[in-house]
C-alpha cells in the first residue's frame, strides 16, 4: 500500500517508522513496570477473539457496523486492566493510545477524502464512463482475469493498491454489478492484482519499508520477492479464469441495453470525462503523496461536474430557490460530503451510482479508531512483544524462523491494525536472529512482505481491510475466499520455508560479490 509514496533507499525510514521506533524500544522494559507474562499477553487476545465470534454469530455480515468495535474496545480495556496489574499508568496507555492511533492518521485522512472523491466522480460522469465503457469491452469469461491484470499493470507504475482500488477499483465493481458478475470475486481481483503491482514496485512504501528494517536494498528485495509472487499471481489468474468461464450473468440483455442507454442519456459518456483518473495516475506515478494527489482528483471531479455536467449537477442540487451557479456549488457540495444519490428509475443503475461521499466512511473511521486503541495499549504495555518472544523462543531452525517471521507478520496484522508496525515490529526482534544463522536480509524482507503487507487486507479491522471494504462496497469477509494472491503468497512462501527452497544465506552472498 502506498499511503505518502516517495522511494527510499535501504537506509531511510518510512515516514512513521523513527516514531514507531522509539514506541518499541521505549514502551518494553522499564524497572517500573512488571514484565508480562504470557498469560496476560494471551488473555485480550483470546477474549477479542471469542467477542469477535461472537460479533459474527449475532450479527453475520453486520458485524463490522458496530459489534466489532465493541469488541476490539473491550478487549482493550482488558489489556488496559492487565497493564495496571502490571505498573503501567493511565497517563502511559493512554500516550501509547494517542501514539496507535497517530500511525493511522494518514490513512484515515485518505478515507475521508477517497469518500469526497467517489461523489464528484460520480457526479462529473468519470465513474459513469468507465462502467460505461467497461461494459462495452470486457468479456464476462475473462472479466476477472482482466480486472487482476489490469489492476496489476497500474499498481506496478504508480506503487499504490490504495490508489487502484479507489479509481479502477470503483468502477470495475460497477461493472460487474451492470453485468450480473459477482462483485465479491471481482473484489478480489482488484485486490489481487493491486497488491501484487504494490509489492513489485519500487515506487510503494511498503516495498520501501521492508528491506530497510531488513538492512537490505529495495531491488534485491523485489528480486527476490519474484520467487513468491510470480507463482502467486499465476495460481490467482489461474483461478480468475477458471471462475469467469464458469459464470453466469443474471442480467437479460434488455435490462442491460437500458442500463447503458441511460448512462448515455443521463452522462453523455466521453474520453473527456476521464480527465480527473487521468490526472489521480499522473500524480500517483510522480510519487505526489497518496493525501494531496486524492484531494486534487476530487478538485478535478468537481471541475469536471461543472464543466460537462451542469444541468446534472443544478438537478442534483435539488432547490429551486437557488440561482444555477449557486446550486451548482451546493450540488457538487452535497456530493463530496454525502455522496451522489441517482434516481433514474432504475434499479440496477441507481445502486451502482448511489455512493460516496465523507459520510459514508464515518463507520471505517470509528473501527480503525477502536482496532488501533486495541492495539496502541497491546504495544505500549510489552503484550505484543511478550508473544513474539514467545514465538521466537519455538525457533529451531532457518525454516522455522522465516515460519515464525511470517506468522508473527500476520499475527501483528490482527493485532495493532496497522501494516506498517507489523513490518517493524517483527522485523526489529527477528533481524538479528537472521544475522545469526547466517540468512541474508533479503529472507527477513521477504517475509515481512509476504505476511504483513500481504494479508492486511484480509483483516476487517485493519487499516487497509477498511479501506477496501468502505472504498469497492464489498465487505472484507465476502471478498476473502476470492483473493487468491493475498491467500496463496503466504502458503507459497511458507512452503519454501519448510523444503529451504529459494533461502539465500550470507556467506553465498558474499561468494557472489566476491
Amino acid at each position: 500500500m502506498a499511503l505518502e509514496t516517495e522511494p527510499q533507499s535501504a537506509k531511510t525510514q518510512c515516514p512513521n517508522e523513527s516514531n514507531l521506533q522509539s514506541t518499541i524500544d521505549g514502551s518494553f522494559e522499564d524497572d517500573k513496570h512488571t514484565p508480562a507474562s504470557l498469560l496476560d499477553a494471551l488473555t485480550p487476545i483470546i477474549a477479542l477473539v471469542c467477542m469477535l465470534t461472537a460479533a459474527v454469530y449475532l450479527f453475520s455480515s453486520d458485524s463490522s457496523y458496530g459489534a466489532n468495535q465493541i469488541a476490539l474496545i473491550m478487549a482493550g480495556c482488558i489489556a488496559l486492566l492487565i497493564g495496571w496489574k502490571n505498573g503501567y499508568s493511565w497517563a502511559e496507555m493512554e500516550q501509547g493510545i494517542v501514539r496507535s492511533i497517530g500511525f493511522a492518521t494518514g490513512a484515515l485522512l485518505i478515507l475521508f477524502t477517497v469518500g469526497s472523491l467517489i461523489g464528484t466522480w460520480i457526479l462529473s460522469g468519470t465513474v459513469p464512463t468507465m462502467i460505461y465503457y467497461g461494459m462495452l469491452v470486457l468479456n464476462p469469461e475473462y472479466f476477472y482475469a482482466a480486472c487482476c491484470l489490469l489492476c496489476a499493470v497500474v499498481a506496478i507504475s504508480i506503487g499504490s493498491s490504495w490508489t487502484v482500488a479507489g479509481t479502477l477499483g470503483i468502477a470495475l465493481v460497477g461493472v460487474a454489478s451492470a453485468m450480473g458478475l459477482s462483485v465479491e470475486i471481482t473484489a478480489g481481483a482488484i485486490i489481487s492484482g493491486a497488491y501484487f503491482g504494490d509489492k513489485m514496485s519500487p515506487m510503494s512504501d511498503t516495498t520501501n519499508l521492508a528491506p530497510a528494517v531488513a538492512g537490505t536494498d529495495i531491488f534485491s528485495h523485489i528480486r527476490h520477492m519474484v520467487w513468491t509472487t510470480a507463482p502467486s499471481i499465476i495460481i490467482a489468474m489461474i483461478g480468475f479464469l477458471i471462475l469467469g468461464f464458469n459464470s453466469q450473468t443474471n442480467v437479460d440483455s434488455n435490462n442491460f441495453e437500458t442500463t447503458l442507454s441511460l448512462i448515455d442519456t443521463l452522462f453523455n459518456p466521453g474520453a473527456h470525462l476521464l480527465l480527473p483518473l487521468l490526472v489521480v495516475l499522473i500524480l500517483a506515478y510522480k510519487k505526489i503523496p497518496a493525501f494531496p494527489t486524492v484531494i486534487i482528483g476530487t478538485i478535478a471531479g468537481a471541475v469536471c461536474a461543472a464543466l460537462f455536467q451542469f444541468d446534472n449537477v443544478v438537478k442534483f442540487a435539488n432547490d429551486d430557490s437557488l440561482m444555477p451557479l449557486v446550486a451548482l456549488v451546493k450540488g457538487i457540495w452535497v456530493a463530496m460530503f454525502n455522496g451522489y444519490t441517482a434516481a433514474t428509475g432504475d434499479e440496477v443503475l441507481d445502486n451502482l451510482l448511489s455512493r460516496g461521499g465523507m459520510s459514508s466512511m464515518m463507520n471505517t473511521v470509528w473501527l480503525i479508531l477502536c482496532a488501533m486503541t486495541f492495539g496502541g495499549i497491546m504495544e505500549v504495555t510489552g503484550l505484543l512483544k511478550r508473544i513474539l518472544q514467545s514465538i521466537l523462543g519455538l525457533v529451531k531452525s532457518s525454516g522455522s524462523l522465516i515460519l515464525t517471521t511470517l506468522a508473527s507478520g500476520i499475527g501483528a496484522n490482527l493485532i495493532t491494525a496497522d501494516q506498517f508496525i507489523a513490518i517493524v515490529l517483527p522485523g526489529r526482534m527477528l533481524k538479528v536472529e537472521y544475522a545469526k544463522r547466517g540468512l541474508a536480509p533479503v529472507n527477513l524482507s521477504r517475509a515481512l512482505e509476504d505476511s504483513a503487507t500481504i494479508t492486511s487486507p484480509l483483516i476487517p479491522w485493519n487499516t487497509c481491510g477498511a479501506y477496501m471494504a468502505s472504498t469497492l462496497g464489498v465487505a472484507t469477509i465476502a471478498y476473502l475466499p476470492y483473493a487468491f494472491f493475498n491467500l496463496v503468497c503466504p502458503l507459497i512462501s511458507a512452503a519454501y520455508a519448510k523444503y529451504d527452497f529459494k533461502i539465500e544465506r550470507i556467506i553465498a552472498q558474499e561468494e557472489a560479490t566476491a
